[in-house]
């Protein structure tokens, strides 16, 4: 590993991460419902967007103060779980309702981010020897029942926290699988490469975390990546909402296309990528980019997508040659060199290759060496 690497690694063991406010409901899908004329759709989008806007913020003042070490203890293959309910406050955690090993409550809600957190735990225990969010077996917490008709799902850093949507245009956040997976891989991220939260790197942080919350629900269903529906929050939109999902790895831009959510604005490729500084550079958007590259290298590959390209991400993320400030380029180059690493010049490579080709990504030299 290179002098920068090892660099990048110690601001990491230091503490300094960014942990973003990252929301599985995109501002951009939140303030175009804000404006609607029906206030039953209006006012809960006002509201979870005044919500948010105050977490990133106080997300960026306490940030300062870091991540604590991780335990010395050997970490276990079990997973450490808990369940809240915030009763429909903001405070956190809650009341505790469920713990590990605890029969099933009387709540389909606590229920489900029970079994998502399990799976999520499972999926990068079975597939890459990962245990838990840190690799340290960190404690899996999550609250649910939050806030009054709170339309989104966070990482806050510590913990999952899950609203029950409004029940207008969005479902409780606890239905899909993926949801939860997706904002706990953003805990991965951050104790891993540390992605930082803006343009293409923000966008790069958002497609690892709907990659391997496509993952778990695959892994969950034992679906191959021929069987997979690759769309991210399916279950999520009530009836009244034309679309299937939040976002499509499969197809960008084709999840949604409704009166007032208004269309899926994300590129699949290169040529359509969105230059906007709203929503961090775009980080909900252009994730769609990188989305897409792995559904096209899984789908190639076939079989089992979190075996050979699953992997190959997974040693991205977690290998530390991934820079904070990386962007599409640098990750593509890294998946070439590490399904190299791994397989070999064979079909694994090619595959990765021609993915990132297909979205318009096609400088694939060999990477020297981190930024």
């Amino acid at each position: 590993m290179d002098a920068n690497a090892n660099a990048r690694r110690t601001r990491l063991a230091r503490g300094h991460r960014h942990t973003a406010f990252c929301t599985i409901v995109p501002p951009h899908v939140l303030d175009k419902l804000s404006h609607a004329e029906d206030t039953s759709l209006a006012d809960p989008a006002r509201r979870t967007l005044e919500h948010d806007a105050l977490q990133r913020t106080r997300r960026r003042i306490t940030t300062v103060r870091g991540i604590p070490a991780a335990r010395a203890a050997t970490p276990s293959d079990k997973p450490r779980r808990t369940i809240y309910d915030a009763q429909h406050r903001t405070s956190l955690p809650g009341r505790k309702v469920r713990g590990e090993g605890d029969q099933a409550a009387g709540d389909d809600s606590v229920n489900r981010a029970y079994d998502g957190l399990g799976a999520t735990f499972e999926l990068f225990l079975k597939a890459y020897g990962r245990r838990s969010i840190d690799d340290s077996g960190l404690p899996l917490n999550a609250s649910v029942h939050y806030s009054e008709d709170y339309n989104n799902a966070f990482w806050d850093g510590e913990q999952m926290v899950f609203g029950d949507g409004d029940g207008e245009v969005f479902l409780d956040f606890t239905i899909p699988v993926d949801v939860m997976a997706h904002e706990l891989t953003h805990g991965v991220t951050q104790y891993t490469a540390n992605l930082e939260y803006f343009g293409q790197s923000g966008a790069l942080n958002e497609s690892m975390s709907d990659v391997f919350g496509s993952l778990v629900k695959q892994h969950a269903l034992g679906h191959s990546a021929e069987e997979a529906d690759w769309l991210i929050g399916a279950g999520l939109l009530t009836d009244r909402v034309t679309g299937v999902a939040l976002r499509s790895m499969k197809a960008p831009g084709t999840a949604y296309d409704d009166d007032v959510l208004g269309k899926d604005p994300q590129p699949g490729t290169m040529d359509d990528y969105v230059h906007t500084s709203r929503d961090n550079g775009g980080v909900h958007i252009n994730s769609g980019i990188p989305n897409h590259a792995f559904y096209l290298a899984a789908t190639a590959l076939g079989g089992n997508a979190w075996e050979r390209a699953g992997q190959i991400w997974y040693d991205v993320l977690t290998g530390g040659d991934l820079a904070s400030d990386a962007e599409f380029t640098d990750f593509a180059q890294l998946t070439v060199a590490a399904a190299q690493a791994r397989y070999g010049e064979g079909e694994e490579q090619a595959a990765v290759r021609e993915a990132w080709t297909g979205v318009g990504i096609t400088d694939l030299r060999a990477h020297v060496g981190a930024r």
